[in-house]
């Protein structure tokens, strides 16, 4: 399966990156929005994992730019905002989860498992 990740920090990005090669995904791996967005668009991906906090965009926008261009890809966030209100906004916003940063990388492939099962959209 074929992953985009979408992270600024490079030490974190770098280590998802390689945990999920590891697992035999394959993980294009982006540090800005409008790179992401545009290849959500124009290639094919079992998934996202999306930081909010990017340098050039707020990842909240990739989110309700990819779900206002009817984007069906399941989308993870990943994030240090942990406010309920910034959850509830993602999740209403569209994103099928919402995992909070630090994580435990077994419970953000468990979720990932649990995205492709449940989305009829794969």
């Amino acid at each position: 399966m074929r992953i985009l990740l979408v992270e600024d920090d490079p030490l974190l990005g770098d280590g998802i990156k390689t945990a999920l090669t590891r697992e035999a995904y394959t993980v294009d791996w982006f540090s800005e929005g409008h790179h992401a967005i545009e290849a959500a668009q124009n290639e094919a991906f079992s998934a996202m994992i999306l930081d909010l906090g990017l340098p050039d965009m707020d990842g909240m926008a990739v989110l309700e730019g990819l779900r206002k261009a009817s984007s069906s890809l399941p989308i993870l966030i990943l994030t240090a905002r942990d406010a309920v209100e910034e959850r509830i906004r993602g999740l209403d916003a569209g994103a099928d989860d919402y995992v909070l940063k630090p994580f435990d990388l077994q419970e953000l492939l468990a979720r990932l498992r649990v995205m492709w099962r449940c989305s009829p959209r794969i």
